[in-house]
């Protein structure tokens, strides 16, 4: 049953993919054709598994001052194999730098050392009064 209704799917389809005739009157107003071929193999799948190794090593670096904002960070991260090893810095809006020194591993995981450097200043948020 299901292969019945499946060639009627792929019959309609066909028919309603065809171009049809005096509907375009070369006006640039043609209609979208597409078409699909569907094959079915039956029989012994012979599978190879060829397994790819590529050693990972990168190593990238960004940093953004935008004194618009005031948006001041940045970045720098390397590894080289299963070692990652980085750094970031963020400017806070209370005056401080983050600073976030990481390293990960397959025998240690992921560790961080989070470091504040600076003064926090304390803001207060300016009120308007419109009378």
């Amino acid at each position: 049953m299901f292969t019945k209704a499946f060639l009627v799917t792929v019959l309609f389809a066909a028919i309603s993919a065809r171009p049809q005739e005096g509907h375009d009157h070369h006006h640039g107003h043609g209609h979208a054709v597409s078409s699909q071929s569907i094959k079915q193999h039956h029989g012994k799948a012979t599978e190879k598994h060829v397994e790819y190794y590529s050693h990972p090593k990168y190593e990238f670096a960004y940093k953004v001052e935008d004194p618009h904002t005031g948006d001041k960070k940045s970045q720098h991260e390397s590894r080289d194999g299963d070692v990652v090893k980085g750094v970031y810095s963020l400017h806070e809006p209370d005056g401080t730098v983050r600073i976030v020194e990481y390293h990960a591993d397959k025998k240690t995981g992921f560790n961080a050392n989070v470091k504040r450097e600076g003064h926090a200043k304390h803001i207060v948020p300016e009120h308007h009064h419109h009378h």
